[in-house]
């Protein structure tokens, strides 16, 4: 795996809560972040059919238009007795013509393992992968997974997307009641940093 030698990092993301949380791992490697969206840049379409191609996408298209190196990350929730699905289309699930509702996702989520009869656990995966890009085209992919199961009716009002119905293997509570100190140590996002800040080291 390369060492990562720069001084500067771009962060392929418009979410200042994910910019916030890379910048904190960062920070005492003595790295200064920023990222897509405080310079302005579009955000590429995400046209892949896999989390590896989605997140290269958003990091070629970052890197091309300001030469730095660049981190990118893509992520969702994977259920096995959907064979997979929602996955790479996780957000997509969500949308309505007034914003994401993942009520919604979550609501369809269930009726379809209903409707296949899929038998409880209903087990599924939270997914990352981090890819952190040089402008010499060197790459190195970094992928977390947390696997657990699905409930209903949701639980608990921390968390976002699809964490009121997520509870991790070896725990009881779904990351929707958890802390977000606690989610963060055993979420699919924690995973990838961690194998992620061996390139630091």
């Amino acid at each position: 795996m390369r060492s990562f030698a720069e001084k500067k990092l771009l962060v392929a993301t418009h979410n200042a809560g994910k910019l916030d949380e890379i910048r904190a791992m960062m920070a005492p490697h003595g790295i200064a972040v920023t990222s897509a969206g405080e310079m302005g840049l579009p955000e590429p379409a995400e046209t892949e059919s896999s989390f590896i191609g989605n997140a290269r996408i958003k990091a070629r298209a970052a890197m091309q238009a300001t030469g730095l190196p660049v981190l990118a990350d893509d992520s969702g929730i994977t259920v096995d007795g959907l064979d997979g699905a929602p996955g790479v289309y996780t957000a997509d699930w969500a949308e309505t013509p007034s914003g994401r509702d993942f009520l919604q996702a979550m609501t369809r989520t269930w009726n379809e393992l209903d409707a296949r009869n899929v038998p409880e656990p209903r087990t599924a995966q939270f997914r990352a992968t981090l890819i952190l890009l040089w402008p010499d085209g060197h790459e190195e992919i970094f992928e977390g997974v947390a696997p657990g199961r699905l409930v209903w009716p949701p639980r608990g009002v921390q968390g976002h997307g699809y964490d009121p119905i997520f509870i991790p293997d070896g725990h009881d509570i779904t990351y929707a009641e958890m802390t977000a100190e606690e989610k963060n140590r055993i979420s699919h996002r924690a995973d990838a940093f961690r194998k992620l800040e061996a390139a630091f080291a």
